[in-house]
C-alpha cells in the first residue's frame, strides 16, 4: 500500500492548536518540535545530539499524519486550509508522496455524484447526471476550497438546511468554502444569500461555482467570520470548527431576527457539549442534533425574547 505524508508547519506558539486540528484527520501524529533543544545534549537522557537537530529552527514546529491510498488527500488538504484560515493560523502544508499535478485526477477518482439529505444531489462539474424530477442538482468544482459534500460536516449541515431553512428568506453562510451550502440554500428557495470566507481563494471558488449553477442571488465576499456583516438574517449556517463557532456565538444572535435559525457543523464529539452550552447561553433553543462518524451538527432557533 502507498502512503502519503501530510506535513503541516506552523509557528511554535500554534503547535497545540494545529495538533488538535490534525487529530481530526488521524489520531497518530508525528510532531517535530525542537524548541527545547538548547545545546548538544539530550535533556532527558544526556546523550549527544546530532548537529542537524541542534541547528533546527526553534521558532517553528511541524505536525505530520500518514494517509493511506484510499484517503481523499486533496479534500483533506482543502479542509485543513479552511480550518486554519478560520483560526487565523499561518501554516505551510506539504505532501510527500503525492505530486501536486496529480491532484486534479485525485478529485476525479474520489468525487462522484452523491445524494445528501432528501433531494440534494452533489455532482462534480466534470460528471453528467440524469436527474429525477424531485432532484436538486448542485454542480461543484471544489478546486482547493473545502466543501464537496462528501465530508460528514458538509453533509450534516446540508441535511439540516434542507430540513429547516424557510423559503423566501435572507440567509448567511459563514465559512462558505466552495460555496456548496450557499448554493444549496439558494436552490432550496432562499430569497438572497450572503456567502463569507476569510480565504480569497475560497471566495473565488464559490463565485465560480455559483456561476456554474446559474445562481444569481448569492453574494460571495471575504470576511473574518461575521465582522463584515451588517443587518439581520432569518437563517445562518456555519460549517467551521468548534473553537470558532464558540467565538462566533458571542454575537451571532445580533444578526438573526427573532425566531431565526442557526445551523452549525464541523464539531467533533469531544467538543459538542461545549458548543451546545455556548450557544444555548446566548438565547438559543436546540431544535436538533445530528452526528456521524464522530462529527456533530446542531440546529438552533433564536428565542423570541432575546
Amino acid at each position: 500500500m502507498n502512503w502519503t505524508q501530510l506535513r503541516v508547519s506552523c509557528n511554535i506558539k500554534d503547535i497545540d492548536t494545529v495538533s488538535a486540528v490534525m487529530s481530526m484527520v488521524e489520531n497518530a501524529l508525528m510532531i517535530e518540535d525542537y524548541s527545547d533543544v538548547t545545546d548538544g545534549l539530550n535533556a532527558i537522557y544526556g546523550e549527544l545530539l546530532d548537529e542537524e537537530i541542534i541547528k533546527k529552527d526553534k521558532t517553528h514546529a511541524a505536525v505530520s499524519v500518514y494517509l493511506s491510498e484510499d484517503k481523499n488527500v486533496p479534500e483533506i488538504i482543502a479542509s485543513l486550509k479552511s480550518k486554519f484560515a478560520g483560526l487565523d493560523i499561518k501554516t505551510d502544508i506539504q505532501t510527500i508522496g503525492l505530486k501536486e499535478e496529480d491532484w486534479a485526477e485525485c478529485w476525479k477518482k474520489y468525487y462522484k455524484p452523491l445524494r445528501i439529505g432528501k433531494n440534494i444531489i452533489i455532482v462534480p462539474a466534470w460528471e453528467d447526471y440524469n436527474a429525477e424530477e424531485s432532484d436538486i442538482i448542485v454542480k461543484i468544482d471544489p478546486g482547493m476550497a473545502f466543501g464537496t459534500g462528501t465530508h460528514e460536516t458538509t453533509a450534516l449541515c446540508a441535511e439540516l438546511i434542507e430540513k429547516y431553512m424557510p423559503k423566501g428568506k435572507k440567509v448567511l453562510d459563514v465559512g462558505t468554502g466552495s460555496g456548496i451550502l450557499a448554493i444549496i440554500a439558494s436552490k432550496l428557495g432562499a430569497k438572497e444569500v450572503d456567502a463569507l470566507d476569510i480565504d480569497p481563494n475560497a471566495v473565488k471558488s464559490a463565485q465560480e461555482n455559483c456561476l456554474a449553477n446559474n445562481v444569481s442571488n448569492v453574494t460571495c465576499r471575504q470576511s473574518d467570520l461575521i465582522r463584515a456583516v451588517t443587518g439581520k438574517y432569518d437563517f445562518i449556517s456555519a460549517n467551521i470548527v468548534a473553537d470558532i463557532i464558540i467565538r462566533m456565538s458571542e454575537n451571532v444572535g445580533d444578526f438573526l431576527n427573532p425566531g431565526g435559525m442557526l445551523i452549525v457543523s464541523g464539531i467533533i464529539e469531544a467538543q459538542a457539549e461545549q458548543v451546545y452550552r455556548a450557544i444555548i447561553s446566548k438565547g438559543f433553543d436546540l431544535m436538533e442534533k445530528l452526528d456521524k462518524n464522530d462529527w456533530n451538527a446542531f440546529a438552533f432557533v433564536k428565542n423570541n425574547g432575546r
